[in-house]
């Protein structure tokens, strides 16, 4: 996701990169990735509460913490060091960019099952859409938060979030549970990663995407 969650690079992205003013994105854009994977992350917390997980649910509730702090001085410490990375080495600024761009097959299919779960109105209907699907979703989520790690190659408060989040998705069946919260927070997320990643893509291949 969805992450994908991974995510807080893209705010190096959007403090950095410098595209034409009319195509530029805005501060709200990165606010409202933080807000909205803060939140799912509490909602994965009290659904494991309440179904009696509370070791998975302190896990999810320090990754809320982390995302709802996420303007602190350690973190913005981190993304000025990724961001002057970024900058000024070329090399890892085209793997990031190439791997952004990789990404976005992965959110695509993630997206049709999110749009296909939430046209559903009936609990049963998703509990068994879920059964059925579940093992497709989880392999792209896997891919997905695969690839966004690869963007992390610094240490520091950034990279430990997201490595934390990616254990979630592989140990932890994250993505079930945001399938069982029934998918609008992992949709909005998901939609709005794809926008940053095409953003940050060459604009030849945006059209195949």
């Amino acid at each position: 996701m969805a992450t994908r969650s991974p995510l807080l690079f893209l705010i190096v992205l959007l403090i950095t990169a410098t595209p034409p003013p009319s195509e530029s994105l805005s501060y709200t854009t990165f606010q409202s990735l933080f807000s909205m994977a803060q939140s799912l992350m509490a909602r994965v917390a009290n659904l494991r509460a309440a179904r009696g997980d509370f070791a998975g649910a302190e896990r999810a509730s320090l990754i809320a913490r982390k995302l709802e702090l996420g303007t602190g001085l350690g973190f913005w410490r981190s993304i000025w060091s990724l961001g002057w990375d970024y900058l000024r080495n070329y090399a890892w600024r085209e793997a990031a960019s190439f791997e952004l761009l990789g990404a976005v097959p992965d959110i695509n299919e993630l997206l049709g099952f999110l749009n296909e779960l939430t046209r559903i109105e009936s609990e049963s209907g998703r509990v068994e859409w879920v059964r059925r699907n579940y093992r497709s979703a989880l392999r792209a989520s896997r891919s997905l938060s695969q690839k966004l790690l690869k963007v992390f190659r610094q240490s520091g408060p950034l990279r430990e979030v997201m490595q934390t989040v990616e254990k979630e998705v592989l140990e932890g069946e994250l993505v079930r549970d945001c399938l069982e919260l029934g998918g609008n927070d992992l949709k909005g997320l998901l939609q709005i990663l794809k926008d940053v990643a095409l953003h940050f893509s060459p604009s030849s291949n945006r059209a195949e995407l």
